[in-house]
């Protein structure tokens, strides 16, 4: 009778089982992958909050913690609700004649976008939550080139719009199937559509704002760098989630990418500190976190399709590089991108998407060139997807900023700035003395 009855249980767990596996053969669901694209969209969402609204907020004078702080929480609050209105189809519906240049509003509101919506093997919603939270971190990574001196209604719609009229487009023409895509550009997880986007973003903004008062004969070091360390720390886990995520898998090219993000953050991170180290006598706290964050910037694009030789090198280039072109935009041009996004992200990833075109190489350990492409012929298609990117960003961004400032207005007064945006624009302070 117990022989009877344990047959019995293991034919209807094998039936189960059989069952299941038919199930999974019929649908293109795969379990593991969606687990993986879940748990790396909560990793890049955590590098906007509370990752780089930390390390910003360290970065700042005392007086303008709670503005950062604000900025990031309704940058977050704001483009989540652009992208259901619109932003999500437009990066990446099928645009049919227009596919080249841009989605479709067929998805305004998410339209068609259900539990049973798929999107390769990964359902629909996880796959638009995942590209949110890349549209979430790019404006919000801007900040940083007009901290402590912007309104708080001008940095809204400021987001807004280049949200509207920068980031999707450029998505949509590396990710969405648009004419860089056609062309053969790689961009595995942003150092063209977020980086160079978003460094060249912050650059037109600190021109067009200018330097904050006291620039650059005033001293306005971090009021809190154990904040900005804990904040960079949040980057650099979560960046696993941007890089490793961007395979839209749990498989090999995922675990490598993985591994080639956090060699370049720790070859960023030793480059800078070494370059401080020689040219001032002592490596600093500051300096080590911002070679990690040049070095994972510059990894980015590069990211899924180089292996460890690639990683290494392109991470130390980008220690190098970044840490030479912060000394010149401040130091020599005296341009008052405040917490250096144009130096790190900008010219990151402008470098790393360069020399995605070389590492790419099975040479050098990397997934091969497709076919029909060359070394000489790759670089020409990364250049031009960073040279029209740059263009278009700065020529938009310029409009922007322009328009706002004729209608809204963009600085705070002189009045503002000395008190401190976070009791002019929130009334409210940061620590209580």
């Amino acid at each position: 009778m117990a022989r009877s009855n344990g047959f019995r249980f293991l034919s209807a767990v094998g039936g189960c089982v059989a069952f299941t596996a038919a199930q999974s053969a019929d649908s293109p669901l795969n379990s593991g992958d969606t687990a993986w694209i879940l748990t790396a969209t909560a990793l890049v969402l955590f590098m906007t909050l509370p990752g780089l609204a930390a390390f910003y907020a360290g970065l700042v004078r005392t007086k303008n913690v709670l503005s950062i702080l604000m900025q990031c929480f309704a940058i977050t609050c704001l483009v989540s609700v652009l992208w259901l209105v619109g932003g999500y189809g437009l990066a990446f519906g099928d645009g049919g004649s227009m596919q080249a240049v841009i989605g479709t509003l067929d998805k305004v509101w998410f339209s068609g976008v259900s539990r049973e919506s798929m999107s390769g093997s990964l359902p629909e919603p996880a796959f638009a939550m995942f590209q949110l939270t890349f549209a979430i971190i790019t404006p919000a990574l801007i900040i940083g080139g007009f901290a402590e001196r912007m309104r708080f209604s001008a940095v809204l719609w400021f987001s807004a719009l280049w949200l509207l009229l920068v980031y999707i487009p450029v998505c949509h023409w590396v990710w969405g199937g648009g004419w860089l895509a056609k062309l053969g550009v790689l961009d595995f997880a942003g150092g063209i559509v977020v980086h160079v986007n978003a460094g060249v973003a912050a650059l037109v903004a600190a021109l067009v704002l200018r330097h904050r008062k006291g620039f650059p004969h005033v001293a306005m070091p971090p009021h809190n760098m154990p904040l900005c360390v804990l904040g960079a720390g949040m980057l650099w886990v979560g960046w696993f989630g941007f890089n490793a995520g961007s395979a839209l898998a749990a498989n090999g090219s995922a675990a490598m990418a993985m591994l080639v993000t956090h060699l370049g953050a720790a070859m960023g991170a030793l480059a800078w500190m070494c370059m401080e180290w020689w040219k001032y006598g002592k490596p600093s706290v500051l300096g080590i976190v911002t070679g990690m964050v040049a070095g994972l910037g510059t990894i980015t694009p590069a990211s899924g399709f180089v292996g460890v030789t690639g990683a290494v090198l392109i991470g130390g280039l980008a220690g190098v590089v970044c840490f030479f072109a912060t000394q010149i935009l401040k130091r020599r041009l005296h341009i008052d991108d405040s917490l250096d996004v144009s130096p790190v992200h900008g010219v990151g990833g402008v470098l790393g998407s360069i020399l995605t075109g070389v590492f790419v190489s099975a040479s050098f350990g990397g997934v091969g060139y497709a076919d029909g492409m060359t070394m000489a012929k790759q670089l020409g298609v990364q250049l031009l997807g960073v040279g029209v990117t740059a263009a278009w960003c700065a020529l938009a961004t310029y409009i922007i900023l322009k328009l706002l400032d004729a209608t809204l207005g963009l600085r705070v007064s002189e009045e503002h700035e000395s008190e401190g945006l976070d009791l002019a624009q929130h009334g409210e302070r940061g620590y209580i003395e």
